[in-house]
């Protein structure tokens, strides 16, 4: 596939280094030479310097037979003519466009058309970091003990990652007993982080006190499989936010109506906006690091807090403190993805990537075959995919088989399948019928190409 990629910040550099190993022709464009020559040295791609809405740079880019054109430069500005000038130019036939203003977003079905009118831009996916971040934190506040929670199939399916606590039914018995805890409840654990190591597990892999258990399950069934591995926690009620730029307010507004919600802002203007603009939500006019404000605030009675500005070494000190002032859990905004596995933990209960975040959006429309959900799990224990089924058995190389007899990549795993309203856990005798979601895991992401071909449908399909 031939990709055109717009910005060598950290989302697009990272996207350039997980497509280029996956036999991708890749073209990153940036005005930074210097980012450009870093990517050169590490990767076999091309790059090209010169404003990415240019359309001489885009021609230069291979824009005329480019399949798509993924446009995630720090400028909404930018980002957005580009996708018009690689529609009206080239016809390029997937463009991608990362916008981060609000203000866009709020006339996002006016704006913005797969199928443009005059008065609309030719976008065929739009990327907002913040969103994602926002919904991906709304679901580990609902889901109390949670490290991560991942949908699939629509929601009907999670994937949640839960740090196994001494007292939980299931800790320190071997997973195959855990039909006998839960004879009504279809759950299989998918992976498991010990000690800085993935272990994949199997029927006899025994569930030690700290260990962070990857489980996936029916949404309906996912705080029964958490009561096995730690004792259930509160609902978190009380949440101070530090930082009021787009990810706290739009957590803010999100979470007021069943949170009460403290909003910690440095800039006063910027308070003033968000006291007009939030109903509930209490705006203090301070910075998170502020001890005695934390104190005044009761910090050692809050249940949540979450440090939220841009800056990485702020959030990361204001959660130390809160944490050690009494929080009960911190989550920490990280936009380094390099500091993410290095700070979460220990007193950071939860450190989320802005740009890991995005490039699971990403990929999701990237890959090959119909694939619908791309998600890396935390420390990296494996990716987790979503393809769906299409064919029969003559074109298919997975409809009409049984699980066991699927030619799976080595370290792939089948985690669930769904057909329709109805979840079910992957196991060998399960036959994977068109049109069904199968969930995978992958502990080695360099077989993602060859679980992509095994989902694309033969020749003789019609």
């Amino acid at each position: 596939m031939k990709i055109i990629i717009l910005g060598a910040e950290r989302v697009g550099s990272t996207l350039a280094a997980t497509l280029a190993n996956e036999d991708n022709d890749i073209t990153v464009v940036d005005i930074d030479a210097v980012r450009l020559r870093e990517l050169q040295d590490k990767l076999d791609i091309r790059t090209i310097q010169g404003p990415g809405a240019d359309p001489d740079i885009l021609f230069q880019a291979g824009a005329e037979d480019a399949d798509m054109l993924i446009a995630v430069t720090g400028s909404d500005e930018t980002n957005l003519v580009a996708c018009q000038v690689a529609y009206s130019l080239f016809r390029t036939p997937l463009k991608i466009c990362r916008i981060r203003n609000h203000q866009y977003l709020r006339f996002k079905d006016k704006l913005f058309d797969p199928n443009p009118t005059p008065e609309s831009f030719p976008i065929d996916v739009i990327i907002s970091p913040e969103q994602v971040v926002t919904d991906y934190i709304v679901k580990l506040i609902r889901y109390p003990g949670a490290l991560q929670v991942l949908d699939f199939a629509g929601g009907l399916v999670q994937l949640v990652a839960i740090q196994a606590i001494k007292g939980g039914p299931l800790v320190g018995h071997q997973l195959q007993t855990i039909r006998d805890h839960m004879p009504d409840v279809e759950a299989r654990v998918a992976a498991i982080y010990r000690q800085n190591h993935s272990i994949i597990p199997t029927g006899e892999s025994i569930i030690e006190d700290g260990d962070e258990v990857f489980f996936i399950a029916a949404k309906k069934n996912i705080f029964s499989v958490m009561s096995e591995l730690q004792e259930r926690e509160k609902d978190y009620r009380r949440v101070i936010i530090a930082g009021g730029g787009n990810i706290g307010f739009s957590l803010a507004k999100k979470i007021e109506t069943f949170c009460s919600v403290k909003l910690i802002e440095r800039d006063p203007n910027r308070c003033l906006w968000l006291s007009e603009n939030l109903e509930k939500t209490l705006v203090l006019t301070g910075d998170g690091s502020d001890k005695e404000l934390l104190l005044e605030e009761t910090i050692e009675s809050t249940d949540i807090f979450l440090a939220l500005t841009n800056d990485d070494e702020a959030n990361i000190m204001s959660s130390m403190l809160a944490k050690r002032l009494g929080a009960r859990k911190v989550m920490t905004l990280i936009n380094n993805p390099a500091y993410v596995d290095l700070v979460q933990g220990g007193e950071i209960d939860i450190a989320i990537s802005p740009s890991q975040a995005t490039i699971g959006s990403l990929l999701t429309h990237v890959r090959r075959g119909d694939i619908e959900n791309v998600h890396a799990l935390r420390h990296g224990a494996a990716e987790a995919l979503e393809a769906i089924a299409h064919g029969d058995a003559t074109s298919s190389k997975v409809v009409g088989r049984a699980i066991n007899d699927v030619d799976l990549p080595d370290g792939v795993t089948i985690g669930a399948v769904v057909r329709g309203e109805q979840v079910i856990i992957g196991t060998g005798d399960v036959v994977i019928q068109t049109d069904d979601h199968v969930i995978m895991f992958l502990v080695d992401k360099s077989k993602t190409p060859e679980v992509e071909r095994l989902f694309q449908v033969g020749l003789t399909f019609f």
